[in-house]
């Protein structure tokens, strides 16, 4: 039962990670993850430490007028009680500041979550990217389909 219990909390982390993004929402973003995090939405394009992680968040209000990120395909492998692997498929849809058509990307999160003062943070998330129409960011950090 315990496990079922965590694999929704993970879930929600997930869910709440997109929902603050879409509403420009960067403190409460940068809560979701722990201290010594590392995220990676790009090469050249991230930040390690949550500190420079808040710094990569101070653009989005500027930079778009909305986006809308759908978050399915969750999996999750426990490595610990207290610490798991996440995959899970993303479609986000990104409208700009400038005049420009609107940006899609087609990706996946590949995360490492860790259970901190009995919840659920992001310790690495990696963004892995399918491909982009209109995106602003040409497609980076490729999934690594096999041929």
């Amino acid at each position: 039962m315990e496990r079922l219990i965590d694999e929704r909390a993970i879930e929600r982390l997930l869910f709440d990670y997109a929902y603050f993004l879409d509403m420009n929402m960067p403190d409460e973003m940068s809560a979701l993850f722990v201290d010594e995090c590392v995220v990676s939405y790009a090469p050249n394009f991230g930040a390690e430490g949550i500190e420079a992680y808040k710094k990569t968040l101070n653009g989005i209000g500027t930079f778009f007028t909305a986006t809308s990120h759908h978050v399915s395909n969750v999996c999750i492998d426990f490595e610990a009680d207290d610490r798991a692997k996440v995959r899970a498929v993303v479609l986000a849809i990104h409208r700009y500041t400038r005049e420009r058509p609107d940006g899609l990307l087609y990706g996946q999160y590949d995360d490492v979550v860790v259970k901190v003062d009995g919840g659920w943070k992001f310790k690495v998330r990696t963004l892995r990217t399918t491909m982009t129409t209109d995106y602003h960011v040409k497609a980076s950090n490729p999934i690594g389909r096999q041929e």
